[in-house]
């Protein structure tokens, strides 16, 4: 199989998302909990949450994501591209566990709002949160 050297890979254009270069972004690889009834896309800048707890899994959700019984979700990082979840089997994606972002182009859960708790575990994971205005 050859490769072609005049196309672009993995691109992202400007999108707002991350406000500044320090700190710096780290990608790593986490595995999204399958979706229950029907598939989904999550969109890079989607807030993500670590499930722990006595019936915690080591997964990730979307953060506002309802915890099951003795499972605890925490904000913990940020997507760094789309990702489609579907309902037969777990998803890997790629997400920043460090960096500093938009608040305001951040995704959460369909009636869920960043609150001060998630605010602070994203900190102390690594990750700044500023407002920005778009340019």
């Amino acid at each position: 199989m050859s490769k072609r050297l005049d196309e672009n890979l993995g691109y992202v254009g400007p999108d707002n998302l991350i406000a500044d270069m320090y700190p710096p972004t780290d990608p790593f690889m986490v595995k999204i909990r399958k979706e229950a009834t029907a598939a989904a896309t999550y969109k890079r800048g989607t807030v993500l949450a670590l499930s722990a707890g006595t019936a915690g899994d080591g997964k990730f959700m979307i953060l506002g994501t309802t915890a099951a019984t003795n499972e605890t979700l925490t904000a913990n990082c940020v997507l760094a591209e789309d990702a489609e979840v579907g309902t037969d089997a777990d998803a890997v994606a790629i997400a920043y566990r460090t960096g500093h972002f938009n608040e305001n182009v951040l995704t959460v859960a369909a009636g869920y709002t960043l609150k001060p708790a998630d605010k602070e575990a994203l900190r102390t994971a690594g990750i700044l949160l500023s407002d920005a205005v778009e340019i």
